[in-house]
């Protein structure tokens, strides 16, 4: 008995719809696979430590995050974060982050952001 369950959050919903509308319009991969990692049921969202972005990321790069973004840790230098959601301690953390749709506007081909997860 498999139970189809399907993603209520219209806010959620209206993001990705917008990330395929982006992907196809301007042949930019990066929006479909991050849409596509936004439907994936809740329980295999990514959550991304602060100490990670850290350890992963180097000056001046544009990351996103298809999930959340928790507050362990420290960023030493300045990079540029968007998630589909943030705790608040990683919010008073990162001074550079942004929504996911905030960095699709910025950046529509999405020529230099990488996925961190």
């Amino acid at each position: 008995m498999d139970k189809h369950i399907t993603k209520t959050n219209e806010l959620l919903l209206n993001l990705v719809v917008e990330l395929k509308k982006t992907s196809t319009a301007k042949k930019a991969k990066i929006w479909k696979a991050i849409a596509l990692e936004l439907l994936k049921p809740t329980r295999k969202m990514r959550e991304v430590n602060i100490d990670k972005i850290n350890r992963v990321t180097k000056p001046n790069d544009i990351i996103v995050v298809p999930g959340k973004v928790l507050g362990k840790g420290n960023v030493d230098h300045n990079v540029t974060v968007a998630a589909f959601n943030f705790s608040e301690s990683a919010k008073q953390k990162l001074k550079d982050n942004l929504s996911i749709h905030e960095l699709m506007k910025k950046h529509p081909k999405g020529t230099g952001v990488k996925i961190i997860g």
